[in-house]
């Protein structure tokens, strides 16, 4: 699928990594925070990239555009974060065209997350696309596409049950801390980070442990008083993170930090600790297992853990499949309309031309030339000939580029594109 808005070696590519090759190290490594992908797409938009989007969540970081080759963009991923070309060869992938286009269907409804169903990464392609627009970097196939995304995302979600029952990486954590920690309304427990995954997680805390000493700590403390004032918990500066780690049996880290903010130092224990990390990339470092009676969980094996609720949700996987078929089908239909509508308009312009040449010279040799009737029938006569190209040109069948220069060729028609 060649992009009628730059040159014919163009193509539509995904570049990327995600949680099925990439474990969590690796992909903190490849993570892009939001300067770093407002970077990225300024660096594009000065090497020349016309159109792209590019999202970088917990579970993957993408790229969806336009390039010559597929370097361009693993290129622009690299060099915003701290990631390697050698490290992204050996667990990136590369999409082009359809396959490229079928991927973003399935990672925008839910089909590719690490939990199936898991519908939070399109909020995430709807900004990435309005960030991506607002720096002219989005074009009209780019535009339909998400539009396209979104709308099976839509229908998915209300149409099936693939998103039914409580499943998520925060809901997971708290199942893991209720089954593994007795009498956990007792304990104390720490909440460091109030982003999205942590206000989640601590939302769950509240409603299935009763627990009524849940302490937050976030380096903004006005967005942990946020959720506390919801929630009737306990807020801590940031400067006393280290005096209630001491106080805490169970710890929750669900913060945006490049590296980790807790690590064996910090840490001066002299009972067990239960530690969920649920950052990306990872906010604990692994030497806190040194410690006697610390146990560190990161959120990858979290979400590797399934329940009837997973199982129930893949029996609704191919109602899934069959909706987002059906949109892709018509935003193709629409890409090849797009594609071959230059060439329909320049061929029904040489026919018209044809058609007033031949009718001024009709007029002069035949005496009581009904002129309006042999307009009224020549226009019949292009309209249907035009069809029968248009409809040949949308046949499935129809190998479109070929077809494209073929009608160029016999009618000596040229088209510009822009």
């Amino acid at each position: 699928m060649e992009n009628n808005n730059t040159s014919k070696h163009h193509y539509f590519y995904a570049v990327g990594l995600s949680y099925k090759k990439a474990d969590a190290e690796i992909r903190g490594k490849f993570s892009l925070d939001a300067a770093a992908k407002t970077r990225l797409l300024e660096q594009a938009k000065n090497e020349g990239i016309e159109s792209l989007i590019v999202t970088s969540t917990c579970n993957r970081t993408e790229i969806y555009g336009y390039a010559e080759h597929p370097f361009q963009l693993i290129k622009l991923i690299c060099e915003n974060s701290q990631g390697s070309v050698e490290s992204f060869q050996k667990v990136g992938f590369v999409y082009k065209n359809q396959e490229a286009i079928s991927h973003l269907f399935r990672v925008g409804t839910g089909l590719d997350s690490q939990i199936l169903g898991d519908f939070e990464i399109i909020a995430q392609i709807r900004n990435s696309f309005s960030q991506s627009k607002s720096l002219g970097l989005a074009n009209a196939f780019m535009e339909r596409l998400v539009n396209a995304v979104i709308q099976a995302s839509k229908k998915i979600k209300t149409d099936t049950e693939i998103s039914s029952g409580a499943t998520s990486v925060s809901f997971a954590a708290v199942r893991y801390i209720i089954n593994n920690v007795q009498d956990i309304g007792n304990k104390n427990i720490l909440l460091f980070g109030t982003g999205k995954i942590g206000r989640n997680t601590c939302e769950n805390l509240v409603k299935h442990t009763k627990n009524e000493h849940i302490t937050l700590i976030n380096r903004t403390k006005e967005k942990a008083e946020k959720l506390a004032g919801k929630l009737n918990l306990i807020v801590r500066d940031y400067s006393e993170l280290h005096l209630e780690l001491q106080k805490a049996d169970v710890v929750v880290v669900a913060t945006g930090a490049q590296n980790p903010t807790i690590d064996k130092a910090i840490l001066n224990l002299k009972k067990p600790m239960l530690i969920l990390d649920l950052s990306i990339p990872k906010n604990v470092h692994e030497d806190v297992e040194e410690i006697e009676g610390v146990t560190l969980i990161h959120m990858d094996y979290l979400s590797q853990l399934t329940d009837e609720t997973l199982e129930n949700r893949k029996k609704h996987i191919p109602a899934a499949e069959a909706i987002i078929e059906e949109i892709k089908e018509e935003f193709i239909t629409w890409t090849k309309g797009r594609k071959f509508a230059p060439t329909i308009n320049a061929l029904k312009a040489k026919l018209n031309a044809i058609k007033t040449s031949e009718l001024d010279f009709q007029s002069k040799k035949i005496s009581n030339f009904n002129e309006e009737q042999a307009e009224i029938i020549s226009n019949r006569i292009i309209q249907k000939i035009t069809t029968h190209f248009a409809n040949h040109l949308k046949d499935d069948d129809t190998m479109v580029d070929e077809s494209i220069e073929w009608i160029e060729k016999v009618f000596k028609i040229g088209v510009t594109t822009k």
